[in-house]
């Protein structure tokens, strides 16, 4: 809204003004007034509506007649139902009176041209433009919260680009509009009041860089579509053609939310009276946005793409890991997508290099790849290949210095939804792997953190996993989903459950039972020599600590009691002062549905199995799940990583929408 003025009346000539559809103007009825005129009436003609305001404290309505006195602080207050199909086709008649109530001193005559100006957008997120009598400007999270969202186009729907949509200041497609936010001007009125009228959309200078708009003119051609606002152009005279009464704008994101933006933006319209010098606003209606975040999607989400790298090393090919993952991928009715050498130039860590994840609006929604600041030999491959039609694309540089081990994004991971006294995490919450606190360790690079962080929806929680040699989150939990009613359990690599299982099966008589047996490339340590091994026990002594600092966090920030969490024998031993797993690592998988991909153990073999494969499906076959273990270890676990960091997964969005919660 404009300011309010009042509308000053004349006794010698008629008054004209513009009254906007549904917006109240005040009419100043005290100023020029017949001499010896002590009251007033007004009259108005059909579709004009005319009401006092008054405080009922100090005024008493008049009876009768309805004359209200001049003395008294009553406003006059008139709007209009309905645009004019005229100029000056609303007519209010004041009359003042004396002593002699029954002839008038003076008349005053105020001729009003209705015109319906509004902005609408999704702001009941419908996924379509509605009319709104509500508040447009602000934005309201929660199931009964109202304001319209924006998407960032950050998806390439051209072939013939090879960058983002967001990069082009004009339009390179007509299905980029599906990524765009619908937004309608209503210019309903006379045609001749826009010959001394204009309308103006603005946008704030803290939002040129957030938002981009495009005026939409109804042909089926990329020149019907043009930018009217953006980076470069803060405010368009809309150019209304005659008779026109609604014109289709389409609002383009193109930043997330981040350090420096909450995410909200805003756009606005102004009817402009251009026949006074200065001109004059008379009205202005703004519409508000929030951009959609990105959002991570947890192992408990259904799978939909397996992405593995094919690579060559001094041991061969991966090419039987390979086919363990075609198994896996046809158990779990999911797409396999391999990246060839020629692309990922043997990098296989490609659940270091990116991360999965979708942007959802009402109208639309499109998976995002986040890519992460490592850039190794995977570096181009998210750029190239996977950012396309209705595939985004984000990231974040490390400015002034290169990443450390835990920018790589087996170090992020997030859980499945989850209540934490009163207050829930619907779209679970993100899990990063930093130092211990106050210990000046190494930590993910602050630009994703606050990248993450801004994103609101998905709460992080920083865990200790520096205490590792690669220093990953992933190296020491994961979450599988389960039928029941909690819906998943967490998964913790521990030492203790793996000490204690060997000195059950020395107890047993199998002390001799070796370790790494059926490797060929490892030498076998017999349970009685791993007991034995002091060297080993005071390592895992140490990473044992390390874990249950980081039980003792999970449970606290994710409503987790001791029942939903199962461990998961695992040893690990320090090099340089920091762990490694010293063998395969099992918590370390890869999670489709209730298909677990585990990596090998090469635990003692007793009674023709293997012990430590066998603890597990106890542990998890009775939750649903499916084991199967594969061999990782020479294309992976002798590198320093294993399935889970060899692999990515593509998972469904949540059913829930992210606007509904309250962060």
């Amino acid at each position: 809204m404009a300011p309010k003025r009042a509308v000053q009346l004349s006794l010698k000539m008629p008054t004209h003004a513009v009254c906007v559809v549904g917006v109240s103007a005040h009419v100043d009825v005290h100023s020029d007034v017949p001499k010896g005129a002590n009251s007033f009436r007004v009259s108005g003609s059909s579709g004009v509506e005319i009401f006092m305001v008054y405080n009922r404290t100090h005024v008493t309505e008049p009876l009768g007649k309805v004359r209200w006195p001049l003395d008294t602080e009553a406003d006059m207050v008139v709007s209009v139902g309905t645009a004019s199909k005229e100029l000056r086709d609303f007519k209010v008649r004041v009359s003042y009176y004396g002593e002699q109530e029954d002839q008038a001193l003076g008349h005053s005559m105020l001729y009003l041209t209705g015109v319906d100006i509004s902005l609408e957008v999704d702001t009941g997120r419908t996924g379509k433009v509605k009319r709104s009598q509500g508040d447009k400007k602000t934005w309201r999270w929660g199931p009964e919260g109202y304001g319209a969202i924006l998407l960032v186009n950050c998806d390439r729907d051209n072939h013939r680009s090879t960058e983002p949509d967001l990069t082009h200041s004009w339009l390179m497609s007509l299905a980029d509009l599906q990524d765009m936010s619908p937004m309608v001007l209503s210019c309903n009125g006379p045609d001749e009041l826009f010959d001394s009228h204009k309308l103006v959309l603005n946008m704030p200078v803290s939002d040129s860089k957030r938002v981009r708009v495009f005026c939409a003119r109804g042909g089926n051609s990329l020149s019907d579509y043009k930018q009217v606002l953006g980076p470069q152009r803060l405010s368009y005279e809309v150019e209304r053609q005659s008779g026109e009464q609604e014109i289709r704008f389409y609002v383009e994101g193109l930043t997330f939310p981040d350090a420096d933006f909450l995410g909200l933006v805003s756009l606005s319209v102004s009817l402009v009276d251009t026949g006074t010098l200065p001109e004059v606003t008379l009205f202005t209606d703004t519409v508000g946005f929030r951009m959609a975040p990105w959002i991570m999607t947890p192992n408990t989400q259904p799978p939909e793409e397996l992405y593995v790298c094919s690579v060559m090393d001094t041991h061969g090919s991966n090419e039987k890991f390979l086919e363990d993952m075609s198994y896996l991928t046809l158990k779990a009715n999911c797409k396999l997508i391999i990246c060839p050498r020629v692309e990922n130039r043997n990098d296989r860590w490609i659940q270091d290099e990116m991360e999965f994840g979708y942007i959802e609006a009402p109208h639309k929604s499109f998976p995002v790849v986040f890519d992460s600041p490592r850039n190794r030999g995977l570096k181009d491959f998210p750029y190239k290949r996977i950012l396309g039609p209705d595939f985004g694309y984000v990231t974040r540089e490390i400015p002034f210095s290169g990443p450390s081990s835990l920018d790589s994004f087996g170090n992020l991971d997030v859980s499945p939804p989850v209540t934490v006294g009163s207050m829930e995490y619907p779209l679970g919450r993100i899990l990063i792997g930093s130092s211990y606190p106050k210990s000046g360790g190494r930590q993910m690079a602050r630009v994703v953190r606050n990248f993450l962080k801004a994103q609101q929806v998905q709460a992080p929680v920083e865990l200790y996993s520096d205490w590792l040699s690669v220093g990953h989150v992933d190296e020491f939990l994961t979450f599988v989903p389960t039928s029941d009613q909690k819906g998943f359990r967490l998964l913790l690599a521990s030492p203790s459950a793996c000490l204690k299982l060997f000195q059950e099966k020395k107890e047993e008589g199998y002390g001799e039972a070796a370790q790494f047996d059926g490797l060929k490339h490892q030498a076998k340590k017999s349970i009685n020599e791993m007991l034995a091994d002091r060297h080993l026990r005071r390592d895992n002594l140490h990473a044992q600590k390390c874990i249950d600092w980081n039980r003792n966090v999970l449970k606290r920030e994710l409503g987790l009691a001791e029942s939903d969490i199962v461990d998961i024998p695992q040893l690990f031993f320090l090099k340089n002062f920091y762990a490694e797993a010293f063998f395969p690592d099992m918590v370390n998988m890869v999670v489709l549905g209730k298909y677990l991909g585990i990596p090998k153990p090469y635990g003692p073999i007793i009674n023709g199995r293997c012990c430590l494969e066998e603890k597990v499906q106890s542990l998890l076959e009775p939750l649903g799940l499916h084991c199967i273990f594969i061999d990782d270890y020479l294309s992976y676990h002798e590198l320093q990583g294993e399935i889970h960091c060899g692999t990515n997964v593509r998972r469904k969005p949540f059913p829930f929408k992210w606007w509904n919660m309250v962060p």
